[in-house]
């Protein structure tokens, strides 16, 4: 038996953006459908918002995003915040998304991208546990690790 875990972010109207920004990363196909698609009057408020919406790519990266009904507004304003301080990350935010690959090369490909627009937190660089580990918040409010494997 085998199961599969899928990293679910929620959003306040902008899960399509950030879908689409996170295949420029990446790569992988989308699959979204919106309230509307699913029956919500097309002009009710928040009837062009996602209601399911998952890329997935060939390397096995996965991630599912969710409008939040009747939340709009900047998702980045609602996500908390996080910082590195001597060694130790101090946040309130409940969950963070870690990538980790195989080599630097692969993990610096992600960081170059990720970073547009993003909050540095944690430069990627060498760490004692591993050849590369950064952490940085994305333009949509969400905190990413990233780090290769040791």
């Amino acid at each position: 038996m085998s199961i599969i875990t899928t990293t679910h972010l929620n959003f306040r109207g902008d899960a399509r953006p950030a879908l689409d920004f996170y295949r420029s990363v990446f790569g992988g196909d989308i699959t979204a459908s919106s309230y509307a698609d699913f029956g919500m009057p097309a002009d009710a408020p928040g009837a062009e918002g996602l209601v399911f919406g998952m890329l997935a790519s060939p390397s096995g990266f996965r991630l599912m995003a969710y409008d939040i009904p009747n939340q709009t507004g900047d998702s980045v304003a609602h996500a908390g915040s996080t910082t590195r301080e001597n060694g130790m990350t101090i946040t309130d935010q409940p969950a963070f998304v870690s990538v980790r690959g195989e080599t630097l090369d692969e993990i610096q490909h992600y960081w170059g991208s990720l970073t547009e627009g993003a909050t540095v937190i944690e430069p990627l660089a060498t760490s004692p546990w591993s050849a590369g580990f950064g952490m940085l918040t994305d333009r949509f409010g969400v905190t990413w690790i990233l780090d290769v494997a040791a």
